[in-house]
């Protein structure tokens, strides 16, 4: 009697967890993802067919970025482009709001090139695809800053 009703739990625990995959398969929940980084940022953005709403870690992209010019440019790669049949869901996470922003550009350019590998040469024109690889150089020791030294006293 015991293992009919661990069975029977099973059974429906097992079908409970294929529901909401099936539904979000139905959905279209089809995504292509990719990575952003720009200094500390790191952006993992996703796009999928929609009807080109931007969600930044929950929010819309203007009410994640207060500054016009930072929701512009992590939405460059969709204008520029004039794709306006994908929904873009990013999570991200370090750095300030400007390297966020330039996280999120890089990561929807590359997740634009895993869908459709032919927009890759006007990405890659407007550059869009070069990954900013400067980062804060780091304090080394007898030094102030990385390379502001002590003051020179000559007395």
């Amino acid at each position: 009697m015991a293992t009919a009703e661990m069975e029977k739990k099973t059974a429906a625990h097992t079908t409970a967890a294929v529901k909401p995959a099936a539904a979000h398969a139905a959905k279209g929940g089809r995504y292509t993802e990719a990575v952003g980084r720009r200094k500390t940022a790191i952006a993992r953005v996703r796009i999928h067919a929609g009807t080109g709403k931007v969600m930044v870690n929950g929010k819309s992209l203007n009410a994640y970025f207060v500054l016009p010019r930072l929701a512009a440019d992590a939405k460059s790669p969709l204008d520029q482009l004039k794709l306006s049949e994908y929904d873009v869901t990013v999570n991200v996470h370090g750095g300030g709001i400007h390297a966020q922003a330039g996280a999120i550009r890089l990561g929807i350019s590359r997740a634009i090139i895993a869908k459709s590998p032919d927009w890759k040469p006007r990405l890659r024109t407007m550059g869009f695809l070069t990954r900013d690889s400067r980062m804060v150089e780091r304090k080394k020791y007898g030094l102030n800053k990385a390379r502001r030294a002590p003051q020179w006293a000559k007395r």
